[in-house]
């Protein structure tokens, strides 16, 4: 009975370790003023903005309008620094695919409000949407949602339930207990996890085409995690493999390759819908 007194024990206490630390094995936030913010916004013509979520954390975000911009992307970005470090991206994203970008930062990373957490990050999602559609006043029907990473678990999430002309997930992966199996091995991690991340669960109820983007050589998240949540999803849908592009670098060793995938499935996306359509 003592044996298996402290073995109840030790279990115990294992399930409690894991469950503390197992934010800090997902979520790796920068506050501010830690990162690049050393930006002149005014002369780039980004717009800084504020919102509040449905459970009251406020939210910063960065706002880069473009005039003549073919559609507006609402980018979630991955689960390390804040939106300081993705002026890059930003820049990338609205001069090859002629759109303006909107990125906010989850709660507990940059300016943003509060700690994060799984539920925190999807409600950070949809108060996003909501801002970009009111007050910003920006077509659903010329949106596409944009998820990287970790962030196209929150991308999934959202695009359950709004509408938007498109979902693009980039380097993203089918659970959260697929990606511990993938950084543990053989340590049963995965049992006692809280954090679900659950994209797999959540994809067949998404409404609207969808692209998945993943390099070849993702060293974080094999390319099997992106084609496993890829056959979960409804059509109509596309995937493209990055050839030589790893986790982090896609978007600039992809080249014209990445960039071309997301123009065609943009122009699909924006054109009128008609039933069975196919992705090229």
């Amino acid at each position: 009975m003592r044996v298996l007194a402290v073995i109840v024990i030790v279990a115990a206490l294992f399930v409690l370790m894991i469950r503390f630390v197992e934010p800090r094995f997902v979520f790796f936030p920068l506050k501010y003023p830690q990162g690049e913010w050393d930006v002149n916004l005014d002369q780039l013509g980004i717009e800084e903005h504020y919102f509040t979520t449905e459970d009251s954390v406020r939210l910063h975000a960065w706002f880069w309008p473009k005039s003549d911009a073919l559609a507006t992307i609402l980018l979630i970005h991955g689960n390390a620094g804040n939106l300081s470090q993705r002026l890059d991206l930003m820049r990338r994203y609205r001069e090859h695919l002629n759109s303006e970008v909107f990125i906010f930062d989850y709660r507990g990373y940059g300016r943003s409000e509060g700690y994060p957490s799984e539920k925190g990050i999807y409600r950070d999602a949809r108060a996003a949407y909501q801002y970009l559609l009111n007050p910003l006043g920006r077509d659903p029907e010329r949106l596409i949602i944009l998820g990287r990473s970790l962030g196209g678990a929150a991308a999934v999430d959202l695009a359950q339930t709004a509408k938007a002309a498109g979902l693009i997930l980039d380097s993203t992966f089918s659970t959260g207990r697929d990606m511990a199996k993938q950084m543990f091995g053989i340590v049963p991690v995965w049992w006692f996890m809280n954090i679900r991340l659950a994209s797999e669960e959540k994809i067949p109820y998404v409404r609207m085409p969808i692209l998945f983007l993943h390099g070849t050589l993702d060293e974080m998240v094999p390319i099997r995690l992106g084609r496993k949540l890829y056959e979960k999803a409804p059509a109509p849908k596309k995937f493209v493999a990055i050839e030589g592009a790893r986790h982090n670098d896609i978007y600039i060793s992809g080249g014209d390759a990445y960039y071309q995938a997301m123009r065609e499935f943009i122009e699909q996306c924006l054109q009128p819908r008609k039933p069975g359509l196919a992705l090229r």
